[in-house]
């Protein structure tokens, strides 16, 4: 996480707040955040709650409550935004879309090689500075290389769906709430692509930039990975696929709340 707060202390568009949705991790990420809060030039709002297991959709919404802009952008701890990463989501914002973006997976060792002074002299973006460190030759590579025009084509003509992806995302805080935001009883895979789905349903459109914000993903275990919640959340999806939802009770009110709400009505 600390690599990715410098990733966004060296951003060119200066207007935002950070908003960190902590599912739950210990003293040591407190004290690094109170250090950092000293240092960056941006307000970080730091909302944490107990562990519970992965209840990321839970802190998700808490987060997004806490939220004091109209439009969030979405990224997780293990991604390094690009210096332009916030202004390209905020300059192609537009009523009635969310934004989707992808990110640049980096193997372990250049994970781990990754220091403070490569994030802000913009060497981990820079593909000949990566390749010297062992990253292979592929296709991929032109999400770090392309461009202005060429970026806007391979946009339009990648296969990739739009979809909400919590890596690389932004949207209206209106059209989030207008959903409910996360679905709560979902855990690791698939929460964020859910809610995209309630968003389409509303009527809410997509629009790619996997080629214009750039995001390095860092590489780590994932413990938490585990085929039945996977399997679950798959079903949810299907749910709201197939019954075309824009809400969920499991949101960030719950179904007890919209119960009053309805009976106050």
């Amino acid at each position: 996480m600390e690599k990715v707060l410098y990733g966004y202390n060296c951003q060119d568009y200066k207007n935002f707040e950070i908003i960190i949705a902590d599912d739950g991790s210990t003293q040591d990420t407190d004290r690094l955040i109170r250090r950092l809060q000293k240092i960056v030039f941006y307000p970080i709002i730091h909302v944490w709650h107990e562990d519970n297991g992965f209840q990321k959709s839970e802190i998700l919404n808490k987060a997004i409550t806490h939220c004091n802009t109209s439009y969030i952008i979405m990224s997780d701890g293990d991604c390094i935004p690009r210096k332009d990463f916030v202004r390209h989501h905020v300059s192609k914002r537009k009523k009635g879309y969310f934004l989707s973006g992808g990110y640049f997976m980096l193997p372990m060792d250049i994970s781990k090689r990754i220091s403070k002074e490569d994030i802000l002299a913009g060497r981990c973006f820079d593909i000949a500075w990566l390749k010297e460190n062992g990253l292979p030759s592929s296709f991929k590579n032109n999400k770090l290389t392309a461009k202005g025009f060429k970026a806007s084509l391979l946009n339009t003509i990648t296969p990739t769906n739009a979809s909400w992806n919590g890596h690389n995302a932004s949207g209206w805080k209106k059209d989030i709430i207008r959903v409910n935001g996360f679905d709560e009883r979902m855990q690791y895979g698939g929460q964020d692509r859910e809610l995209g789905e309630r968003l389409f349903n509303l009527g809410i459109k997509s629009k790619q930039i996997r080629y214009h914000a750039i995001c390095v993903h860092l590489d780590h275990p994932r413990g938490y990975k585990n085929q039945e919640s996977i399997n679950k959340n798959l079903a949810i999806r299907k749910a709201t696929r197939e019954e075309k939802s824009v809400w969920t009770d499991s949101g960030i009110i719950k179904n007890e709340d919209t119960k009053r709400i309805k009976k106050i009505a």
